[in-house]
């Protein structure tokens, strides 16, 4: 696969995320899905992302840039979002909130395998005054 080819299936995977259209995450997604070491599986993958939207029902994935060296991607991820509740342990409780994710993708046949995730929480913390 080339650079064009797997950034191009990078985006149909983040426009996938953004229509929340989970039935066709496996078209995205392999079964045996890892993120960050854990073994989730297409399923669990989905509960996680599911349960993003449910705490963050405006979450919208905004490709900041994106390097293809296939099979891998690596991309910084932009967020400007209102959470309920706790965000990663932080009393966030509806205030809007920017933030990044800096994220490592492995592909297997043209579909997500595992993925390698950072986010900047400090920049939360900053912005809540926690």
């Amino acid at each position: 696969m080339t650079k064009d080819e797997l950034s191009e299936k990078y985006r149909a995977y983040i426009d996938c995320l953004n229509r929340r259209d989970w039935s066709r995450l496996g078209d995205h997604v392999v079964e045996s899905a890892e993120h960050n070491g854990r073994k989730f599986g297409l399923g669990g993958y989905r509960r996680m992302l599911e349960g993003d939207v449910a705490a963050i029902p405006d979450l919208h994935f905004h490709i900041d840039f994106l390097i293809a060296d296939p099979p891998m991607i690596g991309a910084r991820l932009l967020f400007d979002c209102t959470p309920r509740g706790e965000l990663f342990g932080l009393p966030v409780n509806g205030r809007r909130v920017h933030f990044t994710e800096n994220v490592f993708y492995r592909f297997e046949d043209g579909k997500v395998a595992g993925v390698w995730s950072v986010i900047d929480i400090a920049a939360i913390r900053a912005q809540i005054g926690v």
